[in-house]
Order: C-alpha cells, then sequence, then structure tokens
C-alpha cells in the first residue's frame, strides 16, 4: 500500500488497530455496572447498553450481571439456584 498523505496513512492505522479497542471498552465499562442504589430493572436495563459489543454470551453474561447485583440479593439468587435439600 501507498499512502499520499501521513494522515490518511494515521487514519487508516487507527481504523485497523481501534477494532479490538471496542471490545476491550465494553468489557471495562460492564465490570464497572453495578447495582448499588438501582432496583434491578434498572440495572438491567444499563447492563443491556452496556453488553452490546462486548462479546459476552451467555454463562459470562450471566456471571457478569450477577457480578454487578446487589450482594444480598446475589446470595438470594444463589439460594435459589442450589436450594438446601433437608
Amino acid at each position: 500500500m501507498s499512502y499520499v498523505t501521513v494522515r490518511k496513512f494515521s487514519l487508516d492505522l487507527k481504523e485497523i488497530f481501534s477494532r479490538g479497542d471496542v471490545k476491550i471498552i465494553k468489557v471495562v465499562k460492564l465490570k464497572k455496572v453495578k447495582q448499588e442504589g438501582k432496583i434491578i430493572e434498572e440495572l438491567g436495563q444499563k447492563f443491556r447498553r452496556v453488553t452490546r459489543g462486548s462479546g459476552y454470551k451467555e454463562r459470562p453474561l450471566v456471571e457478569e450481571f450477577k457480578r454487578g447485583m446487589n450482594g444480598v440479593i446475589r446470595q438470594k439468587l444463589i439460594e435459589l439456584e442450589y436450594p438446601i435439600k433437608y
């Protein structure tokens, strides 16, 4: 390839190497999503927005969602998934 200007070369270089950055940025944002004082529905809405384009699917996505949940709610969910049998 030959380039007429340094600017065109620079733009092409950024285009090629920034493609992977989008996923990395999405994953970092995803790890920062926390429920805090929000209701679970608000967490879900924010989570859905951030996950688009992150590359996360299925089980890892579920684990990330649970990680962002309030600790009390997460514990209740765990108890429901693995009920103790007496």
